[in-house]
């Protein structure tokens, strides 16, 4: 539970985040995961070449989007050259083009391009973000790391509950390390949902909660053409619709 924050992380600020705002400044503070911090710490100093004229965030990654956001949309963790870089969920790489643009073009995003945080890109609606919040090597985090940022997610859709009405999920990774956090507001039913692309339950609550799930737009998925355009724009549409965004 969210009381719990302070077993998981270590600067928590007290009392718990009451808004987004708070939350987002908290957990760009965050330090708890070691081999995390050496390594999102690691690459903001290195850089990538392309980049050398960049100074890196090298921080964890909060959430972006709306405080009143209908639709989240959840992925796994940022890149280490993408929003490790920018600050930003899934700005700055491949994965972020994909989306932007598919969101763009079903209108829930100001434009088709997410270069840095200071571009001007708006989102109606819709809030991304991750069940980990720092750039993990391989795009692997461990099962503890992900255990670790569980708090912060929970504490981040308790104060979308208002608002929130649907969830798009995208991957295998986000969806297990999410039900757990969805169990502690809404009925998570038995046997546990599945993830696949298009997959659809509805969680019993106060109010329901529309899940959704798509295959993650990380360029092994769009350049094979497993993730095509049409396909994330068909999944994101059925999302907003029920989210009451179309």
């Amino acid at each position: 539970m969210v009381a719990n924050l302070a077993e998981h992380t270590d600067n928590v600020p007290r009392p718990k985040p009451r808004t987004l705002a708070e939350l987002d400044s908290a957990v760009s503070e965050c330090r708890r995961c070691p081999r995390l911090v050496a390594w999102r710490e690691e690459v903001a100093a290195t850089k990538r070449a392309a980049f050398a004229d960049w100074t890196y965030w090298g921080r964890p990654v909060p959430g972006f989007g709306p405080a009143d956001a209908s639709l989240a949309i959840v992925g796994l963790a940022p890149a280490a050259h993408g929003a490790n870089r920018t600050g930003r969920m899934f700005t700055g790489d491949r994965s972020g083009d994909f989306l932007y643009q598919a969101l763009y073009d079903i209108g829930l995003a100001s434009q088709p391009t997410s270069t840095h945080i200071s571009d001007g890109l708006e989102l109606r609606g819709v809030r991304i973000t991750a069940p980990v919040k720092c750039a993990p090597p391989a795009n692997k985090p461990l099962p503890a790391e992900r255990d670790n940022c569980r708090p912060w997610l929970v504490r981040e859709f308790e104060l979308l509950l208002p608002t929130l009405r649907a969830v798009l999920v995208l991957g295998a990774f986000g969806w297990q390390a999410l039900l757990p956090v969805l169990a502690q507001t809404w009925t998570v039913p038995k046997p546990a949902p599945k993830f696949g692309h298009g997959a659809h339950f509805v969680l019993s609550g106060t109010p329901d909660l529309h899940l959704f799930g798509s295959f993650h737009v990380s360029q092994q998925n769009t350049f094979t053409g497993r993730l095509t355009p049409a396909m994330l724009r068909d999944v994101l549409g059925r999302a907003a619709t029920v989210a009451g965004l179309l």
